[in-house]
């Protein structure tokens, strides 16, 4: 497996496409409507994908997981993984080679209930209890960027 960091605009659409998919997998069953549409909006909306910093996962030439940054490196905006490629590490070293560009002292996420496990077991910490906001729920979370 691969990972690195792309500013090709194909690929960062396919990135995009992994994250509705794996959202729509796995997310969306315990999300309202307007939450579900609002995520859609944000993934269709270039002022909000255009200014995201994308890193993938490729394995024999498939996008198999996505990460994407915002605010220089210090907020995680999307992680996703495809179903069939989850629990084999593979948001740990997106996050990993993430974390190499982080311009801050820490690394910030609004944590998805479903992946809220995989960011503790990342190292992150709640920084809050679960929030929502557009019918999309989250919880504030925060890494260390010197924690590799």
């Amino acid at each position: 497996m691969t990972i690195t960091k792309t500013s090709d605009k194909t690929i960062q659409q396919q990135a995009l496409n992994l994250a509705l998919n794996v959202f729509m997998e796995f997310e969306a069953p315990d999300y309202p409507d307007e939450g579900i549409e609002e995520f859609k909006r944000s993934l269709q909306n270039p002022s909000y994908i255009d200014n995201l910093c994308y890193y993938v996962a490729i394995e024999q030439e498939e996008i198999v997981g996505m990460l994407s940054t915002r605010n220089n490196g210090s907020h995680i905006a999307l992680l996703f993984v495809n179903g069939q490629w989850q629990r084999k590490g593979i948001g740990r070293e997106l996050i990993e080679f993430a974390m190499k560009d982080c311009n801050g002292s820490t690394m910030t996420v609004f944590s998805a209930p479903f992946a809220h496990g995989f960011y503790k077991k990342a190292g992150f910490e709640d920084t809050d209890v679960e929030q929502s906001s557009n019918g999309i729920r989250y919880f504030p979370m925060r890494k260390n960027c010197q924690a590799l």
